[in-house]
């Protein structure tokens, strides 16, 4: 699986097991019920209750670092520079500083796309 796959896994995975989705009651006859994934997904809060239980509070809001650690995933810049590569960076991976900027917009983007609510910064 990609890293990018394992971050959105974990961060969606963990809202099924939080929230299970009732049990669809349709009939033969009719259409199948929407499923969990087209709901939003409170990733703020999921995010935030993930970062309560730990005693190392991480900025996951900005730092794309802290969001790979606190979804249990390897930081490390060899990490970091295989994600860019999957995400298509095109920018020079030595500037980690910008690579990372770049890659923490486009994970949250990603998530926003696949139905996560993140506040804005700006907020």
């Amino acid at each position: 699986m990609s890293i990018l796959g394992n971050i959105l896994g974990k961060i969606f995975k963990r809202r099924e097991t939080a929230a299970p989705a009732p049990a669809p009651t349709a009939s033969p006859t009719s259409a199948p019920a929407p499923t969990a994934a087209a709901q939003p997904v409170d990733v703020d809060g999921i995010l935030d209750f993930m970062n309560e239980q730990r005693d190392q509070k991480l900025n996951w809001r900005t730092s794309i670092v802290d969001l790979m650690k606190l979804t249990g995933m390897d930081s490390t810049l060899a990490e970091r520079k295989e994600l860019a590569s999957e995400l298509g960076y095109t920018g020079d991976t030595s500037d980690t500083a910008t690579m990372n900027i770049w890659l923490h917009k486009q994970v949250i983007a990603r998530i926003r796309a696949d139905g996560g609510q993140i506040r804005d910064l700006t907020d």
